[in-house]
């Protein structure tokens, strides 16, 4: 049967910062359908706020509205639909795309790039189809890219989630839905940073300190951190980088002077196509350099084309991490608790529901690296 849910539910896009004045994101209680065949209800226990789900609100990426938002997080079952292969009392993690497992693309090893999960994702339901959402007037608010982590409940495909143990804390675990598996990702599979390499990440938020702690662990042995915050500047420092750069127009030459040259693996996660360029111009000749952020969808990237091929240059997209949220989500838990992978330090901010808008003004201004709203 229906329960009742409060959700933060995005209203409009493209509303004026001080969201926390504007209110992009509006809590309401709505009802929530129960999990059909394939599916789950979910008590959520954390969400994560992530630069995604930003973009969303201002805009740069649009998205169907109303859209209850949020796709980073860790709850436990409540029901599980026929053939979900899940049970009540399971402890998951949220991936945010919903891989169906028989597609070209799942089948050759990359669930990141579903391509019905792409789909649903685009069109705000989950992946067979439907929202399960409701206002009391009947309208019904689009699903997140299969998650719709800031409610209380949700409903979402057994393909997005992830059983891990239940005595993992659930602000912890929610991080590995996206934080961890992209920047950790992004540094063990599509840079493949191996011992010895030298490494630079642009942006030092929870994905681009996930990559440099992944870096760490893969034996980096100079991994150079640039952000244009001092404190994220010092964190990294604290959790393993080498060196430290500010980020501006000197960036380039810094990184390239910390690196003897430039690094061999440069990962941006800013989402900027010009800090992109540069971290392009910082890698070195036959190196490699990764993207995992989002840029708005008409930004131009402008690079030296003949690098390509006279420096034997790697340009490389990366979605996910390149991940396998199965494989990986145990993978990147079992390396947090080794130690090798102390995810936990990316955790600035504790919130509730209500403070959600608030928790994006933090974030646009770079005052935070990883927000959990806890339930």
């Amino acid at each position: 049967m229906s329960l009742t849910t409060r959700a933060a539910v995005l209203v409009e896009s493209g509303r004026p910062a001080p969201y926390a004045e504007s209110r992009p994101l509006e809590v309401a209680e709505l009802r929530l359908d129960p999990p059909g065949p394939g599916e789950l209800l979910v008590r959520v226990g954390a969400a994560g706020l992530c630069h995604s789900d930003l973009s969303v609100i201002n805009g740069s990426r649009r998205r169907p509205l109303p859209m209850a938002l949020g796709h980073e997080a860790a709850g436990e079952v409540v029901e599980a639909g026929e053939g979900s292969g899940f049970a009540p009392g399971d402890r998951v993690v949220l991936a945010f795309v919903p891989a169906c497992g028989e597609c070209e693309r799942c089948v050759s090893g990359r669930p990141a790039l579903c391509g019905p999960g792409a789909a649903a994702n685009g069109a705000g339901t989950l992946l067979g189809g439907g929202r399960r959402f409701a206002h009391a007037d009947g309208t019904r608010p689009h699903h997140h890219l299969g998650v719709s982590a800031f409610s209380e409940y949700t409903v979402v495909s057994a393909k997005s989630a992830v059983r891990v143990d239940a005595d993992l804390p659930m602000e912890i675990a929610a991080l590995f839905g996206c934080a961890v598996l992209t920047g950790a990702g992004a540094a063990l599979y599509s840079a493949n940073i191996v011992p010895g390499d030298t490494v630079a990440v642009f942006g030092l938020g929870g994905v681009g300190l996930a990559a440099l702690l992944a870096a760490r662990a893969a034996g980096a042995a100079r991994i150079v951190a640039v952000d244009v915050v001092d404190h994220k500047r010092d964190l990294a420092l604290r959790l393993g980088a080498s060196g430290a750069v500010a980020g501006g127009p000197d960036a380039v030459e810094a990184v390239r002077e910390l690196t003897g040259g430039g690094a061999e693996k440069v990962i941006d996660t800013t989402g900027v196509a010009a800090v992109l360029a540069q971290a392009y111009a910082a890698t070195r000749a036959g190196g490699t350099t990764v993207t995992v952020g989002l840029p708005d969808p008409s930004a131009p990237l402008t690079l030296p084309a003949l690098s390509l091929v006279a420096e034997e240059r790697t340009l490389r997209g990366s979605y996910l991490g390149s991940s396998v949220p199965r494989r990986d989500v145990p993978r990147f838990v079992g390396m947090y608790r080794s130690g090798v992978l102390p995810v936990d330090a990316l955790l600035s901010h504790r919130l509730t529901l209500s403070e959600v808008n608030a928790g994006f003004d933090r974030l646009a201004a770079g005052d935070a690296v990883r927000q959990v709203i806890t339930f």
